[in-house]
């Protein structure tokens, strides 16, 4: 259950002419009291004798009573409280009590207080009512209401503790807005897979995702099915900027519009020239050095990998502004693989993107200049175009992949640790979305490369197990014990016929993180020695027939792996 307090208001009239109206899009169905201070309060939405000015004048009446210089400009008070979008639809007296307690808790009118102020309480939809009140009392005096928005928090917390409801993680007011239940209704209706507001904020994340600059951003959006609708200052520059659906239009027949910062705090104007300032005069990123017949898309993973991988520091030090940076920069490479990636694995990455979205806002500010790399990294995915689920580009996908898991990881326990339970569960979620794409992804090639370390002879075999004790002297028993344990051993033996050096890769591979608390210690040395060997792909390419030669369209690592080792 979700309280929220608006901001306090000047003209009672005005804002019961809202909440028994049809609402900014057509979304109030059967407005009506369900409590109020006083059982004979008019009820406009269920008596047709009551009007809106009797309602007013009612709730006015203390505030009327004192002499016009006393009288305070902002004097409506207004609190919604909304239940969580799965949970039951409670009745009429249900959200009655709720606002008893709402009204008590939040110092308007205290259990017992005969003098307290006036209020009622406006049902139009399923899922949430509205509470507006007057803020004078019957004695004339102001109601006390220190740390109101607090104490809305935890009658909630109790409010679904007492009537069995789903409990909401506690926020702290950097949520974007939630979809009412008649919202999610029009959109099962219309059959897309999310209400207006929650397309476009995806529309606006996927269009900033790595933007050089304002331009690209909007002609991005535009190339997404987007209307915009821009601000413009008599100097033709942009002041702010709204966005619609095609065809999503109100009882009007004219497009329902919703500006950035209504979607979400982020996607403002103001906050989004923000990013392109970090990045306005910083060189790219390099292309990915030596590691010739990549595609586009497989080079562009492999720089964001080497570019997340030293992130990872960041996010992790005590520097909160730029571990905040990095994970709205986390977020935009999210959003770059998410759009590009393979139809293996990109409804999970949707997913994963959708939710860190969240954890991307907390209350810490970020440290707008350390907005860089990452950001670059995000570009590149973008324009490299879409990748396939096989070959350079799955294997590149999963190098990313296993890269970006540690990373939410990190993410969540880093919220975990400033109390920021809403932020820290969506961040466990990206998690466990990530690891269902990285499982996607990487299946098929690791399975082909535990096959290839099967068959190799067991004098090489030896060499590499060899290799692997001198390196990772107080890991080689867990890693032999691993059941991708053939992995590693044919990717050191790509790397040998190469004429790379493993034992200085092993150490290398080792340096980066550290490697005790991986979930498969094979599986990320295979993606770590992928990376830095600068091998095209983790495995050789499977072959129908054994021939005699290899055809023409063999990688040059894979000519090198067939060519007799230098005694």
């Amino acid at each position: 259950m979700i309280p929220k307090i608006h901001k306090c208001g000047g003209r009672t009239i005005g804002l019961i002419r809202y909440l028994y109206g049809p609402g900014a899009h057509e979304e109030h169905l059967d407005p009506h009291l369900v409590a109020a201070f006083d059982p004979l309060t008019p009820d406009p939405g269920r008596d047709p004798q009551a009007t809106y000015k009797q309602l007013q004048q009612r709730l006015d009446q203390p505030v009327e009573a004192l002499p016009e210089q006393h009288r305070p400009d902002k004097h409506v008070w207004h609190l919604s409280v909304r239940a969580a979008p799965d949970g039951p639809v409670l009745t009429d007296e249900d959200w009655a009590a709720i606002a008893y307690r709402m009204v008590a808790a939040t110092g308007i009118a205290p259990d017992g207080d005969e003098k307290a102020c006036r209020w009622a309480a406006v049902r139009h939809a399923d899922d949430h009512i509205h509470i507006i009140a007057t803020l004078v009392r019957e004695d004339g005096r102001r109601p006390r209401r220190h740390n109101e928005a607090r104490r809305a928090q935890a009658e909630c917390r109790s409010v679904e503790v007492d009537h069995g409801l789903r409990r909401i993680t506690p926020g702290d007011g950097t949520t974007a807005k939630r979809p009412t239940s008649v919202e999610r209704r029009k959109a099962e209706r219309l059959g897309r897979k999310a209400p207006s507001h929650e397309l476009l904020r995806e529309h606006v994340r996927h269009a900033l995702a790595g933007a050089a600059d304002e331009a690209e951003f909007f002609d991005r959006l535009a190339s997404e099915g987007v209307r915009v609708d821009k601000h413009l200052a008599p100097s033709g520059d942009a002041l702010g900027y709204k966005v619609a659906l095609v065809g999503d239009r109100n009882g009007a027949h004219e497009p329902i519009w919703y500006s950035g910062s209504a979607l979400a705090p982020d996607p403002s104007l103001p906050r989004i020239r923000k990013r392109f300032a970090a990045t306005a005069d910083l060189p790219g990123l390099p292309a990915a050095l030596g590691r010739t017949g990549l595609s586009a898309p497989a080079r562009a993973r492999h720089v964001t990998a080497e570019v997340a991988d030293s992130a990872l520091a960041s996010m992790a030090s005590r520097d909160d502004g730029t571990a905040a940076a990095q994970l709205i920069e986390v977020g935009e490479v999210l959003d770059a693989l998410a759009q590009t990636g393979a139809d293996s694995s990109r409804a999970e990455l949707r997913e994963a993107a959708r939710h860190f979205e969240r954890a991307t806002r907390s209350e810490i500010r970020a440290e707008d200049k350390e907005m860089c790399a990452l950001r670059r990294a995000a570009h590149q995915i973008v324009h490299s175009g879409p990748a396939i689920g096989s070959g350079q580009d799955g294997a590149a996908t999963s190098l990313v992949l296993d890269v970006l898991v540690p990373a939410v990881v990190i993410a969540t326990r880093w919220h975990a640790a400033r109390g920021h339970a809403q932020q820290a569960e969506a961040a466990q979620h990206a998690a466990d979305h990530l690891r269902a794409a990285y499982r996607a992804t990487a299946t098929a090639p690791l399975t082909a490369l535990r096959a290839h370390g099967r068959r190799l002879p067991a004098q090489a075999r030896q060499r590499h197990t060899d290799t692997i004790r001198t390196a990772l002297p107080h890991l080689s028993e867990r890693l032999q014990a691993e059941p991708g344990w053939d992995a590693p051993t044919a990717m050191l033996d790509q790397a040998d016929r190469a004429g790379r050096d493993t034992t200085a890769l092993l150490a290398k591979a080792a340096a980066q993180r550290e490697l005790d608390s991986a979930n498969s210690i094979s599986d990320t040395l295979v993606w770590r020695l992928h990376h830095l060997a600068y091998l095209t792909q983790p495995a050789p390419r499977p072959q129908l027939h054994r021939t005699t030669h290899a055809p023409a369209t063999t990688t040059v690592v894979h000519q090198e792996a067939n060519r007799p080792r230098q005694r």
